[in-house]
């Protein structure tokens, strides 16, 4: 492993190409008042992997990417999965639920037109097959009945 930082975080935005908003937040013991101190820093890092907001990420230092992107995401440690425009969990699962009932009715539709389909296919080479069978039984009886007449 290299000499490079590394720090975990939580990605708040994406809206950037390439580059995501990284919170890092910090707990230290203050030097004068002994009291545990949360502080949080957000980084702009270098998106190669395509993280979505939510997800934890190792981001590491690197040269500098542009003005104000000094490091860069090296690993997706957990995946948020989250959708735009959802807020909570429930209302997720509420609309991928919507999503896989009517996938399912779709699929429904699709099955009982190919069933109908295959029947109508099978009833009609089936027609043939008697037909084609008579033929022949008709051929061989008047064939019979030929020879009896000679």
């Amino acid at each position: 492993m290299n000499k490079r930082r590394r720090l975990t975080g939580t990605v708040k935005s994406n809206k950037m190409d390439k580059t995501v908003i990284v919170e890092v937040i910090r707990t230290y013991q203050h030097p004068l008042y002994q009291k545990v101190v949360r502080s949080a820093k957000n980084y702009k890092a270098h998106d190669e992997l395509g993280c979505n907001v939510g997800d934890k990420v190792v981001i590491v230092e690197s040269k500098p990417i542009s003005k104000t992107v000094t490091w860069a995401v090296e690993k997706i440690v957990r995946l948020e999965l989250r959708q735009e425009g959802i807020e909570s969990t429930e209302a997720a699962i509420e609309e991928v639920e919507a999503l896989v009932a009517e996938a399912e009715e779709v699929l429904a539709e699709e099955i009982d037109e190919l069933e109908e389909e295959l029947v109508e296919q099978l009833e009609e080479e089936l027609e043939e097959e008697l037909e084609e069978e008579i033929i022949e039984e008709l051929a061989e009886v008047v064939e019979i009945e030929e020879e009896d007449a000679e």
